[in-house]
């Protein structure tokens, strides 16, 4: 069995001040490329990771990438930042 897993994660810091758009490529558990808003471009980990350099040189490519901190993870905040942000105090009650 394979398995073959891409992760899109948006991390919040003080509601949308900050946004962080995180993209992993998994294969058999193990991540072989990502893509970070904070770092701007892909990293490869692995030979697999060999695509981000590829993915780099694509200026389509990069520019939806870069831009997902706002069309993807800004906008969808009003649906998923009140379950995720406060629900954190719920555990402990």
């Amino acid at each position: 069995v394979f398995q073959h897993i891409t992760r899109h994660e948006c991390h919040f810091i003080n509601g949308t001040e900050k946004v962080r758009y995180v993209v992993r490529y998994i294969y058999n558990r193990q991540t072989y490329a990502m893509f970070d808003s904070d770092v701007g471009h892909y990293v490869g980990f692995t030979p697999w990771g060999s695509h981000a350099k590829n993915w780099n040189s694509n200026p389509v490519i990069m520019e939806n990438k870069r831009t997902a901190v706002d069309w993807l993870c800004r906008h969808n905040y009003e649906v998923f930042g009140p379950f995720s942000v406060e629900r954190r105090g719920e555990r402990g009650a």
